[in-house]
């Protein structure tokens, strides 16, 4: 069976990580509901030139061409579309992602708000004791939001701050970016390629 896994984009920077983990995601096989807000949008144009649709059709169609998805693989769905599948604990994902996750949307989901998609989401998965993972990209943490992270993390939540590893000796911004997809990856216990672990060598 297909894993189906939940990925919201946020205004936080680290919007590489979260388009590459799509483009892993979906080339393992997986079913990805794709949501992500306004501020997102400003961000992902800002830190890679990419413009992505208002429009979750347009979306969907873009990001389907441009990861080669089978069709229905992928799905988008707009910030106030109530009638999701991930809205509902009748039909939650496998596992949830937010990444790169803004501390105001991680101190939304602490509070559980639930004032749109995406943190209804997380919700959802909260209450149906589903796999939550949070990728906060901030510097430093205030109180506060350490506070909110130790909250979260009692109820099960995973924080992954994204922090890439130099012990590979990196060569590229995308072999950073790698090293925190693949963490993400694991997490979700989704097979992966994406850099050798720890103890293999280059002949394994």
């Amino acid at each position: 069976m297909r894993k189906t896994i939940a990925v919201a984009l946020t205004g936080a920077s680290g919007m590489p990580y979260g388009i590459r983990l799509i483009e892993c995601l979906l080339a393992a096989g997986c079913r990805v509901q794709l949501l992500y807000s306004q501020v997102a949008q400003i961000v992902a144009r800002q830190e890679m030139d990419l413009a992505l649709p208002a429009r979750a059709s347009e979306a969907e169609a873009w990001f389907s061409a441009q990861f080669k998805a089978e069709p229905g693989q992928l799905q988008v769905y707009g910030r106030e579309e109530w009638f999701a599948p991930v809205a509902s604990g009748s039909n939650p994902p496998d596992a949830m992602v937010v990444c790169p996750c803004s501390m105001g949307s991680l101190a939304s989901i602490a509070a559980g708000l639930s004032s749109n998609l995406i943190e209804r989401a997380a919700d959802v998965c909260l209450k149906e004791r589903r796999p939550l993972i949070l990728v906060p990209r901030e510097t430093p943490f205030s109180t506060l939001h350490l506070e909110n992270m130790l909250r979260l993390s009692r109820m099960g939540v995973v924080i992954l701050p994204p922090n890439p590893g130099f012990y590979q000796h990196p060569q590229s911004i995308a072999e950073m970016v790698d090293f925190v997809v693949a963490r993400i990856m694991d997490q979700l216990a989704v097979p992966h390629e994406l850099m050798r672990r720890w103890g293999e060598s280059a002949s394994n």
